[in-house]
């Protein structure tokens, strides 16, 4: 057991997610300590019953740290984990950097929680579209091995922070107040996103894909530990303001009935199932806010080839696509390490 826990970018959004996660598991520690930014430093978070004041990330302070929990940028990541890793026991990192190096498992609990053993004092959290994905892929692979995938994501604007929503906010209004609409300025996307689809998630990549859709693929390889399934994908953000949707096709070595499917999705750890077309039963944004399960349902055949389904998945991307995952890995950590 850990007794000393540090999260490290504890006034951001999903740091402030994650520190509420762990008062509502219950998360054991004798420690607490809250890291950010020189501009957050001196700030109290309640946490528990008593404030605790956020201290400034520098590597000093991983010094007394066991456990080390971390929700930054990419570059921030970077920078700073080297260290973390050298000082404290072993880090849980949210950010994008360190995903594919070979000696960084890449965890999604309910789906190779055992991988968290190779660790050499860090172990990364997958991209939000990618967890809800391979979760729900994680039955019909263990059933009947995938081979291919065609991954259309709907993705909210949460995913791009407090200025994506912001950016939802003030283009919805002005679409509706019928101001120049095409005119608004923007702080996180490129286009007005109220009323709006972009089918643009991250930087432009090779052979016309964008960043966010190669973490599809190659994470989902890594996850899984399968090189061979192939992923085609493509990530649009909506205007939602939480939860990301998907529409999958997964193709498998051998048939599974939809009938199977659904088994399988129900007995599933962190899937709920809802699956009923005729009575209007199937997961939306409105159904999976601010909980922790994949949620599936629009299960049926490929009528195009012999041994695809169709289904469609939704997951809080905050939650069980950021905060929510980090915190199980350290509960995993907790108990078996």
């Amino acid at each position: 057991m850990y007794d000393s826990v540090a999260v490290v970018g504890a006034t951001g959004a999903v740091g402030t997610l994650a520190i509420r996660m762990l008062q509502e598991r219950k998360f054991p520690y004798k420690k607490m300590k809250f890291l950010a930014s020189q501009r957050s430093v001196g700030k109290e978070i309640m946490f528990n019953g008593e404030p605790i004041k956020v201290e400034l990330l520098c590597p000093e302070a991983f010094d007394d740290v066991d456990l080390v929990i971390a929700s930054t940028p990419d570059d921030v990541a970077r920078d700073f984990i080297p260290e973390a890793r050298k000082r404290a026991k072993i880090v849980v990192d949210e950010s994008g950097y360190w995903r594919m190096y070979p000696d960084v498992p890449l965890i999604i609990p309910e789906v190779n929680a055992e991988e968290i053993r190779k660790h050499k004092g860090l172990v990364s959290s997958p991209n939000c579209s990618t967890t809800q994905l391979v979760v729900a892929l994680k039955p019909l692979h263990d059933y009947a091995r995938v081979r291919r995938v065609i991954v259309s994501t709907y993705q909210a604007t949460s995913g791009a922070g407090l200025p994506g929503n912001r950016d939802l906010v003030a283009t919805s209004k002005a679409w509706l107040e019928g101001e120049t609409y095409r005119e608004c300025e923007t702080e996180a996307f490129p286009y007005p996103i109220g009323f709006n689809c972009i089918p643009q998630i991250g930087g432009a990549k090779e052979r016309g894909y964008t960043s966010e859709e190669l973490k599809l693929l190659h994470e989902t390889r890594k996850i899984l530990g399968d090189s061979a399934i192939q992923v085609c994908p493509t990530a649009v953000r909506v205007p939602v303001a939480n939860c990301h949707s998907e529409s999958v096709v997964v193709e498998t070595e051998r048939k599974i009935s939809v009938e199977k499917a659904r088994e399988l999705f129900a007995a599933a750890p962190g899937i709920v199932l809802m699956d009923d077309l005729s009575k209007k039963e199937y997961p939306t944004p409105y159904h999976c806010h601010d909980t922790d399960d994949v949620y599936v349902g629009r299960i049926r055949e490929d009528m195009t080839t012999a041994n695809s389904l169709a289904f469609w998945c939704v997951s809080d991307n905050l939650r069980k696509g950021a905060a929510t995952n980090a915190v199980q890995i350290a509960e995993w950590i907790q108990k078996n390490l």
